[in-house]
């Protein structure tokens, strides 16, 4: 009976991150818009990191507990299966033609955060005073959006809303950031039990079902752009969102352990490389030929799968 109820706990989690997010979300861009922030800058910052907040809170709470493995898994993990799984759904059943000049920009700031993680792992360590590279890659990105956005601003920025309206809103924002903050307290804590009772690895754990759960919001945003067969994908924001949880997540993890984090094998010679494989075969074509084909979204479940087969069962570092 109790394991039955560390699995509905788990699955408790999961709800509460994926509705806690749209709601922060939502609510975020709507009350900054209350305050005439621009809605270029809106999308740009405040959307960008809410989206990340699942994945953010938490690798952050796992950090803080002490599990490793769990916050480096989950936030590598979602990478991966944002590029490999999402974008591999989205691209084989909608293929699209793309602006390079739109999406080159953030898909060299996301390999060179990912290069650059790698990189800074290598010793099996991650020092804050390591990662001011990343932080200037987040900075680089926040500016890039803002200019990006700068240049399609248009002259109705701004919105009457009512009193009674912005106090929905904010009771949006609270709601919203609570369950952000109880789901990830539930998949950190079940995540970790299941992990024993199954016996596994917790990295396994984190890159699999928290990882997959994380991101399901963008899964579920992919499915919805299918079903409506829009001609815009979310890739955009995927590339964004994954350049945060590689740039961002784990140097902040970083200066919750105290200035040190301990980075382990099957991340340095699995994890990462296989999250940068992944975004090479789904991004660079699209720089050589101007559209997402649908066979890179073959290659991208294909290398996906891949990864979670050898992660899961023949990996020599679980």
């Amino acid at each position: 009976m109790e394991n039955i109820i560390v699995f509905v706990l788990f699955a408790v989690g999961l709800v509460l991150i994926i509705k806690g997010g749209d709601l922060f979300v939502d609510a975020s861009s709507t009350v900054a818009a209350m305050f005439g922030v621009p809605k270029f800058i809106i999308g740009a910052t405040i959307v960008s990191f809410a989206t990340t907040m699942p994945e953010m809170l938490v690798s952050i709470m796992a950090a803080v507990d002490g599990r490793l493995d769990m916050a480096v898994g989950n936030a590598i993990g979602s990478v991966t299966a944002n590029t490999g799984l999402i974008m591999g759904i989205a691209l084989l059943f909608m293929p699209r033609r793309v602006e390079r000049r739109m999406y080159a920009p953030k898909i060299f700031m996301l390999i060179a955060s990912i290069v650059s993680l790698w990189l800074l792992c290598a010793r099996g360590t991650l020092t804050a005073r390591s990662c001011v590279i990343l932080f200037v890659i987040i900075g680089m990105f926040i500016f890039e959006n803002i200019q990006s956005g700068r240049k399609k601003i248009t002259a109705s920025e701004s919105g009457y809303i009512s009193k009674r309206g912005m106090l929905v809103q904010l009771i949006y924002f609270v709601i919203g950031a609570a369950a952000i903050v109880m789901g990830s307290r539930l998949l950190v804590d079940n995540g970790s039990i299941i992990a024993h009772l199954l016996k596994v690895p917790e990295n396994i754990i984190a890159i699999t079902i928290v990882a997959i759960g994380t991101s399901l919001p963008e899964l579920v945003t992919a499915l919805t752009a299918i079903a409506k067969k829009e001609a815009s994908l979310t890739a955009g924001n995927i590339i964004g969102a994954n350049i945060i949880d590689t740039a961002l997540i784990l140097p902040i993890c970083s200066i919750v352990r105290g200035g040190e984090f301990a980075i382990d094998p099957h991340t340095i010679f699995l994890d990462i490389p296989f999250c940068l494989l992944v975004v090479c075969v789904v991004l660079i074509p699209m720089l050589f030929t101007g559209r997402f084909r649908r066979l890179q979204g073959v290659a991208a479940l294909a290398v996906y799968a891949a990864y979670l087969y050898i992660a899961c069962f023949i990996s020599p570092f679980a």
